[in-house]
């Protein structure tokens, strides 16, 4: 709480006049980063489920990028949610999770995807994609174009059948 108010200049005192407690604080910025990921994701179901795809690849990874901090307190702080506000991140994610499968499925079901449990590639896909914030830094080797393009690869051909 210290830094935080020391960040946006006040007393650490004077935030608990915006928040009645570290865990509220938490839970609140947890839970506005998924609304506003699940907000922003549009998928179009009348497209092939390949589009889709690469269409959540692309945002997944960019929507990620523009929030370093935000992904890194999601990541790394859901741990110290009480019960019942990791619950609810929890349910969020599972949202999130949710249009990933059902893009994974779609694919399966026509048999473009060859997916074995659409549930662990679910998980797969996203831990791969999230972790490009851990090390991905503007300006350095390769563009943020071009990392998205080598992991939609990795992407693609971990699930396409034949």
């Amino acid at each position: 709480m210290r830094a935080i108010a020391t960040d946006v200049g006040v007393q650490a005192g004077a935030l608990y006049n915006y928040t009645p407690d570290k865990q509220s604080l938490l839970f609140g910025l947890l839970q506005t980063h998924m609304e506003d990921l699940l907000e922003a994701f549009r998928d179009d179901a009348s497209q092939p489920p390949l589009d889709r795809l690469r269409h959540f690849v692309d945002f997944h990874i960019r929507f990620h990028a523009d929030r370093p901090d935000e992904v890194f307190i999601s990541y790394m702080e859901l741990r110290n949610l009480t019960p019942d506000n990791f619950a609810q991140v929890e349910a969020l994610r599972r949202r999130y999770e949710n249009r990933l499968e059902a893009i994974l499925q779609s694919g399966a079901d026509r048999a473009e995807f060859d997916i074995a449990d659409t549930k662990i590639a679910t998980l797969a896909v996203i831990a791969m994609l999230t972790g490009v914030n851990t090390w991905f830094r503007a300006g350095g080797r390769l563009s943020l174009d071009q990392v998205i393009a080598q992991y939609w690869n990795m992407v693609r051909k971990s699930v396409v059948a034949g």
